[in-house]
This record gives C-alpha cells, sequence and structure tokens, in this order.
C-alpha cells in the first residue's frame, strides 16, 4: 500500500494513497510500520495523517478482503484481523505526539472511527461526510469501537448518529465538536499545518498524558472477543 512519509520542519505528513483506504491485514500492517518509521526514523514531534483521494479519506473495512473470510467461517483469520484492528487504534490513539487527521473526504464506518482516536480532527467543508451506517446494516459495534467514539463526539450528538445513522457535514461536526475546524479543501491542509506546528512538545510528556487520558479507552480495546466477530458481531 503505498504510504509517503513527509516531514515539514518537526510535522511528519503521512499520505494514504490506497484508493477508499480500506481496512485489511495489509493496511494495517502497512500503517502500522509507518507509525514506527515516524517514531524511531524521524525528529518528529507531530503526526498528521491525511489521504491522497480527492473524495473520501477511509470507508472503513475492505468487505471484498472480509466477506470470503466469513463464508469460510474463517475464525482464525477473523481473530488475527481484529487484533491487528484494535491494535491499530490503540497505536494511534497512544503514539507519543500530538496526532492530526485531515479529513479529505468521506469518512464512513471504520474509517470515521479511526478519525476519533487522533487527538485533533480538521475536516473538508465542501465535500464529504462523517457517518456510523451500522444501524442499517445490522451491525452492533464493538466496545473498544464505541470507547474511542465516546472520545471524540458528544454524548448526545453520538447517540443520534449510532441509532439513526445519520450523515453529518464538516461544518455541523465542528459546531458539535467533533472537529476542530471544518476548512475548504484548499486551505484545509493550510490550517491543519498551521495547528499542527503549535504542538512541538515533548514525546516522553505527551505519551504519559495519553496514557492517563485514555486508560478507559485502552481497556475497551483489550476487551475485545475475536470469536464474536467470526460468529456474525463484525464491524464494517
Amino acid at each position: 500500500m503505498p504510504i509517503e512519509i513527509k516531514m515539514d520542519d518537526k510535522v511528519a505528513i503521512v499520505t494514504l494513497d490506497e484508493g477508499e483506504n480500506r481496512f485489511n491485514l495489509n493496511f494495517l500492517s502497512q500503517m502500522m510500520k509507518t507509525l514506527d518509521r515516524v517514531e524511531n526514523e524521524t525528529e518528529a514531534s507531530v503526526l498528521v495523517v491525511k489521504a491522497a483521494h480527492e473524495k473520501i479519506f477511509s470507508n472503513g473495512i475492505d468487505l471484498d478482503w472480509l466477506l470470503p473470510m466469513l463464508k469460510k467461517n474463517d475464525k482464525a483469520g477473523m481473530k488475527q484481523f481484529i487484533e491487528a484492528l484494535m491494535a491499530m487504534f490503540k497505536r494511534v490513539l497512544l503514539f507519543p505526539m500530538p496526532t492530526l487527521v485531515a479529513i479529505t473526504g468521506h469518512a464512513f464506518a471504520g474509517g470515521a472511527i479511526w478519525a476519533c482516536y487522533f487527538d485533533f480532527r480538521f475536516m473538508r467543508s465542501d465535500r464529504g461526510f462523517l457517518c456510523y451506517p451500522e444501524v442499517d446494516l445490522n451491525i452492533p459495534f464493538l466496545p473498544g469501537m464505541l470507547a474511542g467514539m465516546k472520545k471524540a463526539i458528544p454524548r448526545p450528538t453520538l447517540e443520534e448518529m449510532v441509532l439513526t445513522g445519520k450523515r453529518l457535514t464538516a461544518v455541523e461536526c465542528e459546531a458539535h465538536h467533533i472537529i476542530t475546524k471544518a476548512c475548504p479543501i484548499e486551505t484545509l491542509m493550510e490550517e491543519t499545518m498551521r495547528f499542527a506546528r503549535t504542538l512541538d512538545k515533548k514525546r516522553a510528556t505527551v505519551a504519559a498524558i495519553k496514557a492517563d487520558l485514555n486508560k478507559d479507552v485502552v481497556y475497551a480495546l483489550e476487551q475485545e472477543d475475536p470469536p464474536v466477530i467470526a460468529s456474525g458481531r463484525f464491524f464494517v
């Protein structure tokens, strides 16, 4: 999966360029390797993640890859996948520097959940929705997913989104304090980077604060039961 890392002073800019950036084992593996590179091979003090796709940030789990596994009742494969997904969410959640996501288009289902694990969210205002359609797909969320969403989304808004499947625009997300700022695509990265450059903090301090701040989310992520996924309760 093509992933580019570009340094802008102390800001590491990671660009995802795999179409709709759907989650499968390859995507998760490459993303984890990318985060390792940023942490271990750069002097970055801030991480920014964006997508190259002009309309989509991420549409979540790769169903073309997942469904054959479910049809085969491949519980071992599902266990491996869900553990890798939870590990990637946890890695972003506890990454030892401030993390920002520039939501460059639609963020649906798993893509919208992933955005919640970042510390700060910026979103283009001229195109794209944040949406959790699981209620219409008859798919409940896993505990760690809901814990991450609760971190980023005020409870009344979250309840409306997950129980109705309502799509929110960037302007609505900003009004509900889900994102830091809604921006036209022409200024999205400019605004994201302007904020990112104010976050040059010590990694060890940031890591310690995040560990304490997110104990409840980490606990929920670590309580997942992969066999439940294989039996039909899985997330798309």
